[in-house]
């Protein structure tokens, strides 16, 4: 990722246009508008266009952005074209699922292998990525340099995973269990709360039936 420096609300609205920009079917032409993208996406224009302002130079006024450009930009600015290696841990159904995902190169993350406590899932495969015991964390993490870890174990055990996630070298967490982890200063987290979301989705559900 760049080193230039975006609020948190631009970070979370990027990868949205570069989606949209990268999507088949839409009808693109060579060149876009910060405005073509906010309408598409139901944006304020002014919005996307500082937004797009903070990572690229190369727009024009009255004539926009050159689209393949403007995807070159995104991807770089997001890391998305330095692939970054990740492990896993917790080898369950949510955990299997993700390592069998097949878009996350696209966003540059290549999980190397999952990692479970269960003897009966060692040395099993999912999606040609292997499923380790947990003793051998430590030193894949270390002998590869990998810097990330998703964590889909239980919430129980989810802090004492994240402890050896950071004792074996990882920087950044990306944590799926529904808990609070405590890390050390420099250490990100980014929470993945399922039942935050769904509580979101009943409450909207709520509003929109009490109002009718």
């Amino acid at each position: 990722m760049s080193d230039r420096c975006v609020s948190k609300q631009t970070l979370q609205r990027l990868p949205a246009y570069l989606n949209y920009l990268r999507g088949p079917g839409k009808g693109l032409k060579k060149h876009v508008s910060a405005t073509m993208i906010a309408e598409a996406l139901g944006l304020n224009d002014v919005v996307v266009r500082k937004d797009l302002a903070s990572v690229s130079s190369s727009g024009r006024p009255k004539v926009g952005y050159v689209r393949s450009e403007l995807i070159r930009e995104l991807e770089k600015f997001l890391g998305y074209d330095n692939s970054q290696d990740a492990v896993l841990v917790g080898a369950g159904k949510l955990g299997q699922a993700l390592m069998a995902y097949s878009g996350f190169p696209q966003y540059g993350l290549n999980i190397l292998a999952g990692f479970d406590s269960d003897p009966r899932l060692e040395g099993a495969e999912v999606a040609g990525k292997k499923i380790l015991a947990m003793d051998k964390l430590p030193g894949l993490c270390r002998r590869v340099g990998v810097h990330i870890g998703i964590i889909t174990v239980p919430g129980e055990h989810a802090q004492a995973v994240c402890d050896q996630l950071i004792d074996s070298g990882i920087l950044a967490v990306w944590n799926f269990a529904n808990a609070h982890l405590s890390v050390p200063e420099g250490i990100l987290v980014q929470n993945e709360n399922m039942a935050v979301s769904l509580a979101l989705l009943s409450n909207h559900l709520k509003e929109v039936f009490s109002t009718k």
